[in-house]
């Protein structure tokens, strides 16, 4: 299937919900591991009432289902790793090592799909590195949170390789669902452990309040019903690697988000056009430079 102007402005308005969460997880006064509970479980929830809303078949075979419920916990140690990397260094560490996920989907995507690694995707994968690190200056006083965060792209190139394999025999909305709900049963499961080895005083925050509230609603059904199960559709149109290389703006809305929200504490330096402009860039000469690029190979030799 080829992807159209529209494909890519939806991809870019999926990348911009998605750079809100950051803002929201900043917002949120609950515990990280309590946060995506919440989240996987209202995303759940908000997905099967779109699939019966809109008559969308819940069979799948037994052998996806136990895929699908695996990679939610791929799916929840992605979103855990992202939130306590922000938590506990700050947003900026957080989003510098999610950036990886370009790089690691240039790498994962051509083994799952025994394909060459292309030296293209590599290149413009470290380009978008080089562009996040200008804007974001590598703080290494969070060595823990650049760690969580970098655990944070490796798992989203991880589970996006694997839903695009997923799609083609299973609808996107399914994909979303099961892999929710994997997610928050995988949380459940875990929970006693935090519990007792990692959650403050050795106890739960399960209460979060009203405007908590708001802000989980708002990152479960817009963020992930919406834009997770949109994303999916996406990879059948668009490469693993052109996804988590647009994924690298994420930052940067975010940072625009933050700066509206929390006014000029977020005030950006020109280190930020500049990281900004090499970014998008890279994102932008991708399809041109893929092209470029097989067609130097397509063309029979004179």
């Amino acid at each position: 299937m080829i992807a159209t102007n529209r494909d890519y402005l939806k991809l870019h308005f999926i990348v911009f919900l998605w750079g809100f969460t950051a803002v929201l997880g900043k917002l949120i006064s609950i515990p990280s591991v309590e946060m995506v509970l919440y989240r996987t479980l209202l995303a759940a929830v908000g997905m099967g009432v779109v699939m019966l809303f809109m008559k969308t078949s819940f069979s799948v075979t037994t052998s996806d289902l136990i895929k699908l419920l695996l990679t939610g916990i791929i799916v929840a140690i992605h979103w855990i790793t992202f939130f306590v990397a922000g938590k506990i260094s700050n947003p900026s560490t957080s989003l510098v090592g999610f950036a990886t996920c370009a790089f690691w989907a240039a790498l994962f995507e051509p083994l799952a799909k025994r394909k060459n690694i292309q030296l293209l995707e590599i290149g413009l994968g470290l380009v978008g590195l080089v562009g996040l690190g200008i804007i974001l200056a590598f703080d290494f006083k969070y060595p823990l949170g650049l760690f969580l965060g970098v655990i944070s792209g490796m798992t989203a190139a991880l589970f996006s390789v694997i839903n695009s394999k997923l799609v083609y025999r299973v609808n996107a909305y399914a994909i979303t669902l099961y892999e929710m709900l994997g997610a928050c049963l995988s949380i459940l499961f875990f929970l006693p452990l935090y519990k007792h080895n990692l959650a403050a005083h050795h106890e739960l925050n399960l209460l979060p309040t009203a405007i908590d509230w708001v802000y989980i609603v708002l990152m479960a059904w817009a963020c992930s019903v919406y834009a997770y199960a949109e994303a999916i559709n996406l990879m059948k149109k668009l490469s693993v690697f052109f996804i988590q290389l647009a994924l690298n703006l994420e930052p940067v809305y975010g940072i625009i988000l933050a700066l509206m929200v929390f006014g000029q504490q977020e005030v950006m330096s020109l280190k930020f056009y500049l990281g900004a402009f090499i970014i998008l860039g890279a994102v932008i000469a991708y399809p041109f430079l893929k092209r470029k690029t097989e067609n130097h190979f397509n063309t029979p030799a004179q």
